[in-house]
């Protein structure tokens, strides 16, 4: 080991590791799997004709790589291979690159630092998009042109995502809202703030008005303001534990379509009801809860009168009744709020 590895922290450093000599596979004709070594070797990706180059990586390729090769198109994802760093939405974008790349009759090469878990990561997604084959299979089949790939176990979870929502990021999943909750969890975990980057998660006050407003909303029960639409809540089973982490199932659409009518149960399968628990109601954070942007937790107190409705907490989450924990969590106290099932008057914010 050098020097670095010896350090106070004992910590091992990307410096301790080399990508080894140049390592790539064709897995699929055009389509090159490979490392960093394979990314900057000039007299291979010459001979190899390569024209795109996919990185996905903490560091882009050395900047004399696309000065001595005029020709090639370059692109490049920063991530480092960390199961909870956030890779699945940058399925499309990579997804769309290299599709580019084949369809022109080029040849790319897709590589992270050692052409395992990130890069390996991207070309699965890409064809399992493409001949819309699931993770399983898709795996087997890049395996077979490279043994040595192995996304870390966060990557897995996100390709099983992506194959639930039908290869495409569907922005009303129930467990995509909360895989991208909990990636902006992380972040305020070391920031102690909410990052510019991930305020959109943060849903439009469901009072304000709107062309079309949503059928079923909740209210205070003090009050009556509008605090949340059906769309706002985040349905819980009793006992889940993580509602974004990968279940094997293809009912995520599903999903999708209950959030919006609370209370109506989709199923496991014809015989099973999955039934959701009322004891806790688990919402998206939305524009009327001023202090989630810069505080780790607090109450969710109503604008407009002040009766408390909630907490939330980003990284603690919140223990329901049920036995389901979830982080992070927003959450309103069913006893606090009413529901109703029409909108009359659509009230501006107070």
């Amino acid at each position: 080991m050098t020097d670095m590895a010896e350090k106070a922290d004992h910590k091992l450093c990307r410096e301790d590791f080399t990508p080894g000599p140049a390592s790539y596979s064709e897995v699929y004709p055009g389509l090159y799997l490979g490392n960093l070594s394979a990314a900057t070797d000039i007299e291979w990706l010459r001979e190899a004709k390569i024209d795109y180059i996919l990185t996905v990586d903490s560091c882009p390729i050395p900047r004399q790589i696309p000065e001595l090769l005029p020709n090639l198109t370059i692109k490049y994802i920063q991530i480092t291979d960390m199961p909870r760093e956030d890779l699945l939405t940058h399925f499309g974008i990579s997804y769309e690159f290299i599709n580019h790349a084949l369809e022109s009759n080029s040849r790319i090469l897709v590589h992270c630092y050692l052409g395992v878990s990130r890069s390996a990561t991207l070309v699965i997604a890409y064809l399992m998009k493409k001949y819309r084959k699931s993770y399983c299979d898709t795996f087997e089949i890049v395996r077979e042109k490279r043994p040595m790939i192995g996304p870390n176990r966060g990557f897995v979870a996100q390709l099983k995502l992506y194959e639930d929502m039908d290869f495409e990021i569907d922005s009303t999943s129930i467990r995509f809202k909360m895989y991208r909750l909990q990636i902006a969890a992380d972040k305020v975990r070391k920031a102690k703030i909410l990052p510019q980057d991930c305020m959109d998660l943060v849903r439009p006050d469901p009072a304000l008005a709107t062309v079309r407003p949503e059928p079923t909303v909740y209210r205070c029960k003090k009050c009556r303001r509008i605090v949340a639409s059906a769309s706002n809540i985040l349905p819980h089973a009793p006992r889940e534990k993580q509602i974004w982490r990968h279940i094997s199932t293809k009912r995520t659409s599903k999903q999708s379509k209950a959030v919006h009518e609370p209370l109506e149960l989709p199923k496991k399968d014809e015989h099973e009801p999955v039934e959701f628990c009322t004891k806790i109601l688990f919402v998206e954070p939305m524009a009327w809860m001023p202090d989630i942007t810069h505080n780790v937790e607090g109450k969710l107190n109503c604008p407009k009168c002040s009766a408390k409705l909630g907490s939330f907490s980003w990284i603690a989450g919140n223990q329901c009744p049920c036995g389901s924990k979830i982080a992070p969590a927003f959450y309103l106290v069913p006893s606090k709020v009413d529901w109703s099932n029409a909108v009359q008057n659509v009230q501006v914010t107070v």
